[in-house]
């Protein structure tokens, strides 16, 4: 007795282990299937995505739509979806690497799965909307102005009078996209519907593996740690500003803070960081630094566009054109601080895609673990741009000097880190709300919320799209909190460096001179090489040794 049941147990457990194989084996051949599919089409919609964005060529941008369009006809295959289904649900996948692959693919047909003509129609009009926004230029005192004009006049100007005139100017982009990016946003919420969501905001959260109500509680928790210290900061600005501007405080406009959006840091404390970059070579900068980290980028800073001409897309981004090692940067180099910043960060960005190809990885998992891990390690390096540690090193200052700035320095980092979180609550609260109800009056709830959380007046009367003149709330829908829990992280990940690899315990100034070359074998190990083999709070866990959380962010800053 004891015997057969021995056997049927035995055969039993190799029933199981073959119908275990089976599923494994129908799976590889599916990713090997939908691999041969896309890669091609990846690289060639990469290819014409980024020759349209640094030439604004409508030809490159139909090319890159049409590749979409290609792509999308393959993540919306019902057959395929069905079997990726079957399986998912069978729980038959015992190979980690095999079954975090079926997570990532799974979840990129499901959001497939909506009607193709609906899909298509999106990308078609996002590729025209790509194409007006590349193409805008400000008119100022009756001349094409491009957006570091536009922030240059707002940076240095007195004359209230320019400053609203420039102000106004780059506002006009909301206009000429509104009723594009409203159209977007009703089919993407059809979409969502059509798979079973709320709306498309819920959907994007969930499909990239968040909790949109963990996530709101998280801003509600961020709002509450930042409201004081910024609110305190921003009376000390209004003071500062209305002797500046020769106005009353009560009487100080958003084209009064010195940038777009009041989303960078405004000139503030007595020290000048843009002079320290007049003169110099922000390409050596970026390429040495990140050499001294064991990080080689000269291949990536051959292959980038950095500096600005006419009908190229006036912001910065780095992409991965096919997955294999063909990593681009595009910037609109200006001398100074913002743009040195911006280099390090696209070029943090661009190690970390480097970083995760390789033929090793998985090619579905060669990404980042979330888009805000990559916004993390990006944003650990950007600052470096006002750290006065590195700015001897790199820029050759004075110890005198750099002593003299210090504290200037980590005051301006400061207030650029609360600036920017209440801006990302902005951006966060009303692409919700737009999402939720896109009818409602949005110009007056985009204005409703910059005073509530940048505690900033609208200009009076006015009613005009501006919320539209902001690229990302366009075409990179429902991303950007992950730019403030990237700097949550950033912050975790500068603990971890400064009390496992430095010994500094220096959150504030440590700028990596100590064992640099350890501290890139940390990054490139424990963040980059994974790619996206583990679910973002399991990299973030193994790398640190503990989950996302905000407490070294409020160490570093609110403490």
């Amino acid at each position: 007795m004891k015997k057969v049941l021995f056997m049927s147990l035995a055969a039993f457990v190799l029933m199981s282990t073959g119908c275990t194989n089976r599923k494994e084996m129908e799976l590889s051949k599916i990713i090997k299937e939908v691999e041969a599919q896309m890669i091609p089409l990846r690289t060639e919609s990469g290819l014409a995505y980024w020759n349209g964005t640094i030439t604004g060529d409508p030809a490159e941008f139909q090319k890159y739509s049409d590749a979409s369009v290609k792509m999308t006809e393959i993540f919306s295959n019902k057959e395929t979806f069905n079997n990726l289904k079957v399986i998912k649900e069978s729980g038959k996948i015992e190979d980690p690497l095999l079954k975090r692959q079926l997570d990532v693919l799974y979840d990129s047909f499901l959001s497939n799965q909506a009607d193709t003509t609906l899909l298509n129609l999106i990308i078609e009009k996002e590729a025209a909307l790509e194409m007006k926004y590349s193409e805008f230029r400000a008119v100022y005192k009756g001349k094409e102005v491009d957006d570091n004009k536009v922030e240059e006049v707002l940076r240095k100007s007195t004359n209230n009078k320019d400053l609203e005139a420039v102000w106004k100017a780059h506002k006009a982009i909301g206009n000429a996209v509104a009723d594009d990016v409203l159209e977007i946003v009703r089919l993407r919420n059809k979409v969502a519907n059509e798979l079973g969501f709320d709306n498309y905001h819920t959907m994007s959260l969930k499909l990239s593996g968040q909790d949109p109500e963990e996530i709101s509680a998280l801003f509600d928790e961020l709002d509450e740690m930042t409201r004081g210290g910024f609110a305190a900061l921003k009376s000390e600005m209004d003071e500062q500003f209305a002797k500046r501007y020769n106005l009353p405080k009560e009487k100080l406009m958003p084209w009064h803070y010195q940038n777009r959006f009041f989303q960078e840091a405004p000139n503030l404390y007595p020290v000048d960081l843009d002079k320290y970059y007049v003169g110099q070579n922000q390409e050596s900068l970026t390429t040495n630094f990140y050499k001294s980290l064991g990080m080689d980028v000269e291949k990536i800073m051959a292959n980038s566009d950095l500096y600005p001409k006419p009908k190229k897309n006036q912001h910065a981004y780095c992409t991965d054109i096919d997955g294999e090692g063909d990593v681009r940067v595009l910037c609109n180099i200006a001398e100074n601080e913002q743009w040195m910043s911006t280099m390090l960060h696209e070029f943090g960005h661009a190690v970390y895609a480097q970083g995760h190809d390789f033929p090793e990885n998985p090619y579905i998992l060669r990404d980042a673990a979330h888009t805000f891990t990559t916004e993390a390690v990006a944003m650990l390096f950007e600052r470096l741009s006002r750290n006065p540690e590195w700015m001897q090193l790199n820029l050759g200052i004075s110890e005198i000097e750099k002593n003299k700035i210090k504290d200037d320095c980590f005051k301006s980092y400061r207030l650029q880190q609360l600036v920017f979180s209440r801006w990302t609550q902005v951006v966060y609260r009303f692409e919700k709300e737009m999402y939720a109800n896109p009818e409602q009056d949005l110009n007056k709830l985009w204005w409703d919320i910059v005073e509530k959380y940048q505690m900033m007046k609208r200009p009076e009367g006015r009613n005009e799209p501006d919320w539209a003149s902001k690229i990302h709330i366009a075409l990179y829908p429902c991303y950007y909190h992950n730019y403030q829990l990237g700097a949550l992280l950033a912050a975790q990940f500068q603990h971890y460096i400064v009390t496992n690899i430095t010994g500094s315990n220096d959150m504030r100034y440590d700028c990596y001179t100590v064992n640099p070359e350890k501290i890139g074998e940390w990054l490139q190990e424990s963040v980059f090489k994974p790619g996206m083999r583990y679910e973002w709070n399991d990299m973030i866990e193994r790398a640190t040794g503990e989950k996302l959380t905000a407490k070294y962010y409020k160490m570093l800053f609110l403490d």
